[in-house]
């Protein structure tokens, strides 16, 4: 018999590295997947996974059971990408001034993210709230009202991140060069 995510977590959260082991083998690739919608880059999607693998078990000590452990999962990758996105915000306000090396690095880093394809581009110009939105409803494929329990908002805020997803998006091809 299968044991589920559920049980897997309860038993993970006491020690059981075995099921430590079936949860992460299960959630791996999905949870990477989903960290790289919402960084937009494989290098920051590769390490913000790794952070989350690393701070699981612990993590696993929270888990109630009052949701499916994926959706659990994903509030806890929603929250690590926040936590990464302040502290990066933090070290760019704190680099200011570091002189033609960091102008440099910066420079380094647009002209990377200049080759990611348009829609990439487009994502990571939204605001948090909408970027996260987006990768759970499209990206996840999860329905408004997962999604919603996920971060925490209504079932109608959603609705309306995605409609305003959509016009934003409308927008910038208008207003761009469309290949």
């Amino acid at each position: 018999m299968e044991r589920t995510d559920e049980v897997l977590a309860r038993h993970a959260a006491g020690g059981d590295r075995e099921a430590f082991a079936m949860l992460l083998t299960r959630h791996y690739d999905r949870l990477f997947a989903f960290a790289f919608r919402l960084s937009g880059s494989r290098p920051e999607a590769e390490d913000l996974t790794q952070d989350i693998c690393a701070v699981l078990p612990a993590k696993l000590a929270t888990f109630r059971g009052e949701a499916r452990f994926s959706t659990w999962l994903y509030r806890v990758a929603v929250n690590a990408m926040h936590d990464r996105r302040r502290r990066m915000a933090s070290r760019n306000r704190a680099a200011d001034g570091w002189g033609d090396w960091e102008k440099n690095r910066r420079a380094a880093n647009d002209e990377a993210a200049g080759n990611l394809d348009w829609l990439a581009q487009a994502m990571r110009a939204l605001p948090e709230d909408l970027r996260d939105t987006v990768a759970l409803v499209l990206g996840e494929e999860m329905k408004q009202s997962q999604a919603a329990q996920v971060l925490g908002v209504s079932e109608g805020t959603v609705a309306w991140r995605m409609s305003e997803v959509k016009k934003r998006l409308k927008h910038l091809r208008e207003t761009e060069d469309w290949p």
